[in-house]
């Protein structure tokens, strides 16, 4: 059953429309079934009565009545029928009608008479109606009289005041139909006006939310039960808002402080070059500083545009097994130089398959030991690990060196976020490499962490399950 729609109208008169339409469809049918059995009894009775009445007659003038009373006398069984509009024919078998009470001059349709002697049941009544449509009920019979010709009786009851009564009765259906329709949709508008108290007021609460309040919260006190769950997603949304723009605030104020320091120095190199006339040689080492200073901001903005991608094609890798030993002697290969300027080892251990895109593998692992290797003390060991855990495999890259504060632990993976909390320029570092790990590992549908001891053991895990594909077709 389609429901009505209304679509420009408010939820509370919607809901106050749909009841009244409701209650009045229930209204309507209970007033057709009381109409209806009413018109049923009506009938019954009318044909009781027909039949009783012919069954009387049948009896008093088989009982010796005088006939000649039957022609001296109309008016006596006119004054039986009362006040009704009836028809109450006494007629012998071709001569005309001994008594014909017939007001209305109806002619009822010919039937087969009940036989002399058989009892007048309901099932002998027919039916007819007036050119008006008023219902008849009438009944024909047979009487045989103690030495006289059998006379035929007719009697019909014109249903006039019933059908009254009917049509009165339906159109106080009908009124009361359209006076329940109003009154239920005034009380059901009021009700839920009242009951939609909350909502309105979760509204008003949640207008006066904008980004320099997103700490306000909406309260479930007075809210009803139902609504206690969404005002709970409503407040957990604005938590996930709130964290978004606050990194979205940080990361602005950084990425506009990290490209300002080499715009700065581009700006100071060219202003000292052209404060006064020098030589081929310093203009050319003018150039190489500014081009090591370009370079830095190219890589940043590859950067950038690496997390920006990773955070919206979230299908774009493809996983296959590696070689997890090949994996890690390849990066410790790649950094042994490096690692052995500041005089530190790389050391691999483990071995198995791991599913995991070739490139964005090696350079999570690639950002994980250059960091080790910044950050280590040096004449110290780097240490890259596989094993198998769970229904994955946990790499690892751990070194030693200055104890991580606890409260940094959390904010390691940041974009822009230095645990010493420098702000100017160290080497190539740009403060996103941790971003783009831990970018790499949710594309792998894993995990990236971090774990310090008091001691200064540093351990960078990555987790990558085994049901990568299942989760991407998923996804």
């Amino acid at each position: 059953m389609m429901m009505p729609r209304f679509p420009s109208l408010s939820l509370t008169a919607r809901s106050a429309l749909l009841f009244a339409v409701l209650a009045a469809l229930v209204i309507s049918s209970v007033g057709l079934y009381l109409y209806g059995d009413m018109a049923r009894s009506m009938r019954h009775q009318a044909a009781a009565q027909t039949a009783n009445r012919v069954a009387y007659f049948r009896s008093l003038l088989g009982n010796a009545f005088p006939i000649s009373l039957l022609s001296d006398n109309p008016h006596l069984f006119e004054n039986m029928l009362g006040n009704e509009r009836d028809i109450l024919i006494f007629q012998r078998p071709g001569q005309t009608p001994l008594i014909n009470v017939n007001p209305g001059r109806y002619r009822l349709p010919t039937v087969a008479p009940v036989a002399d002697g058989v009892p007048v049941s309901l099932g002998a009544v027919h039916a007819a109606s007036t050119p008006e449509g008023v219902p008849i009920r009438f009944v024909t019979a047979w009487v045989s009289l103690a030495g006289h010709d059998p006379i035929q009786i007719t009697a019909g009851h014109i249903m006039l005041n019933e059908t009254r009564m009917l049509a009165q009765y339906r159109d106080r259906i009908i009124a009361a139909v359209i006076g329940a329709f109003l009154l239920i949709a005034l009380l059901g508008y009021g009700v839920m006006r009242h009951g939609l108290k909350p909502l309105r007021r979760m509204a008003a609460q949640a207008e006066g939310i904008h980004p320099a309040t997103l700490t306000t919260r909406l309260s479930e006190q007075g809210a009803p039960a139902e609504l206690h769950q969404v005002i709970r997603s409503f407040n957990a949304m604005l938590d996930r808002l709130a964290d978004g723009y606050q990194r979205l605030s940080r990361f602005s104020a950084d990425l506009a402080h990290e490209i300002r320091t080499p715009v700065n120095a581009l700006m100071g190199h060219c202003q000292v070059a052209l404060y006064q006339r020098r030589s081929a040689q310093e203009y050319e080492s003018v150039l190489v500083r500014n081009s090591e200073e370009l370079e830095r901001i190219s890589r940043m903005v590859e950067n950038i545009l690496f997390l920006a991608r990773a955070g919206e094609a979230q299908s774009a890798i493809s996983p296959v097994p590696l070689p997890l030993e090949v994996e890690l002697q390849r990066i410790a290969d790649y950094f042994e130089g490096l690692a052995e300027e500041r005089g530190l080892a790389l050391r691999c251990r483990g071995e198995g398959m791991v599913q995991a895109d070739a490139m964005l593998l090696r350079r999570a692992l690639s950002n994980l030991v250059d960091n080790a290797i910044r950050y280590a003390d040096a004449d110290s060991d780097i240490i890259l690990s596989g094993r198998r855990d769970g229904d994955g495999w946990l790499i690892e890259v751990i070194n030693h060196g200055p104890p991580i504060p606890p409260d940094h632990m959390d904010k390691l993976f940041d974009r822009f976020y230095r645990a010493d909390d420098a702000r100017t320029s160290s080497g190539n570092a740009s403060g996103l490499g941790l971003s783009i790990v831990q970018a790499i590992m949710k594309l792998h549908r894993g995990s990236a962490g971090v774990s310090c001891t008091p001691a200064g053991e540093i351990c960078f895990h990555l987790y990558f399950p085994d049901n990568i594909n299942d989760a991407q077709a998923a996804a």
